[in-house]
C-alpha cells in the first residue's frame, strides 16, 4: 500500500529550513560562478546520449520518446552541457564557462540535486580551485582527494591486474603480486609520498608525476593522494578529485575528453551540504 503522504525512497523532500539553506547554498555557487564569468545553462531532463556517461548504464531511468527512441532521464549533466554548448549554441555563444544547478536522477528513484560547472579546455587545477572556493564559501571542513584514473588503466591493460579488483580496491588480491613496486603504489597517500618515483615503471611514474604537479597547484588543505581511486564517469580518463567529510561527498571533478572535446569539470553535491548544515544549526 502506498500512503498518500508517502514519497519514493531515494527521492528529496525539502521545506522550511532545509528549503531555505538550499536556496542559499545555490545562491552563493552561482553568485561566485557568475562573478568567475560562468554562464548558466539549465539542460533538458531528458537526454538520448546519458550512457555515454557511465560504465554501468543500469543506473539510466529509460523510456521512449515519440518516435519510440530510447531516452533517458537526466543521470548527468557533462555530456549534455558539453555537446549542445559546442554542437548547438557555438555559432550564438563564445563562452566556454558555464554552470548549472538542476538536479540528476538514477534507477530506481533516486534523486541528487546539484550545483555543476564546466569549462571546455578548462584544467584540473583550474576546476578544482573553483570547486574549493566555493566550499569555503559555504564554510565547510573537508578532505580533499586527488588521483589518476590512468593509473588504474595501467594496472589493468599493462600489468595484467584484474578490472574488478582494481575498481573495487581488494587489496589483499592487489598484493598478491610479484611487483615489487605494489605496495608501495598501495600505500601512497600524502604528497610526500610521491618525493621519490625511483621504483616505478616509467608509464606509472609519469601519471604519478602528473598528480605531483596537479597537487602543488592546488589551494586545499588536506590534501589526500589515491592512486587506485577508479572513477565511475566513463569519460574520465586522467586527473580527477573529490572533497568529503567522512560519508558526506561535497565536490567531485576532473578532466574529461567527450567526442574530441576537451574539458574539466565539477559538481557541487547540494544534498549532502544541506545536511551538514542541517546537523551543525
Amino acid at each position: 500500500m502506498v500512503y498518500e503522504h508517502e514519497i519514493p525512497s531515494g527521492s528529496k523532500l525539502y521545506f522550511g529550513k532545509s528549503a531555505k539553506i538550499k536556496r542559499e547554498v545555490e545562491n552563493i555557487c552561482s553568485g561566485y560562478l557568475e562573478s568567475q564569468n560562468f554562464s548558466e545553462i539549465v539542460t533538458p531532463i531528458f537526454s538520448y546520449h546519458q550512457q555515454e556517461s557511465f560504465i554501468d548504464t543500469k543506473v539510466l531511468v529509460r523510456l521512449n520518446d515519440s518516435t519510440n527512441h530510447e531516452v533517458s532521464l537526466r543521470a548527468d549533466s557533462t555530456v549534455d552541457v558539453v555537446r549542445i554548448v559546442t554542437k548547438r549554441l557555438s555559432r550564438s555563444e563564445d563562452t566556454k564557462r558555464w554552470f548549472y544547478i538542476q538536479p540528476v536522477f538514477a534507477f530506481p528513484t533516486h534523486e541528487q540535486y546539484q550545483v555543476g560547472a564546466e569549462v571546455i579546455d578548462g584544467t584540473l587545477e583550474e576546476v578544482a580551485n573553483l570547486s574549493l572556493n566555493i566550499l569555503d564559501r559555504l564554510n565547510l571542513e573537508f578532505n580533499f582527494q586527488i588521483a589518476n584514473i590512468a593509473i588504474a588503466n595501467l594496472l589493468i591493460k599493462e600489468y595484467g591486474f584484474r578490472e574488478d579488483d582494481i575498481k573495487n580496491i581488494k587489496l589483499e588480491k592487489i598484493l598478491n603480486s610479484n611487483y615489487s613496486w605494489i605496495e608501495s603504489l598501495v600505500e601512497v597517500n600524502t604528497l610526500e609520498d610521491l618525493e621519490d618515483l625511483s621504483i616505478y615503471p616509467q608509464d606509472l611514474k609519469e601519471e604519478l608525476i602528473k598528480i605531483k604537479d596537479v597537487a602543488n597547484k592546488i589551494k586545499a588543505k588536506n590534501i589526500l593522494i589515491s592512486p587506485l581511486y577508479y572513477a565511475q564517469m566513463r569519460y574520465y580518463k586522467s586527473l580527477v578529485f573529490r572533497a568529503f567529510k567522512g560519508t558526506k561527498l561535497y565536490s567531485t571533478g576532473g578532466v574529461y575528453s567527450i567526442k574530441g572535446i576537451n574539458g574539466a569539470g565539477f559538481a557541487i553535491y547540494t544534498d549532502d551540504i544541506i545536511s551538514n548544515k542541517m546537523q551543525r544549526d
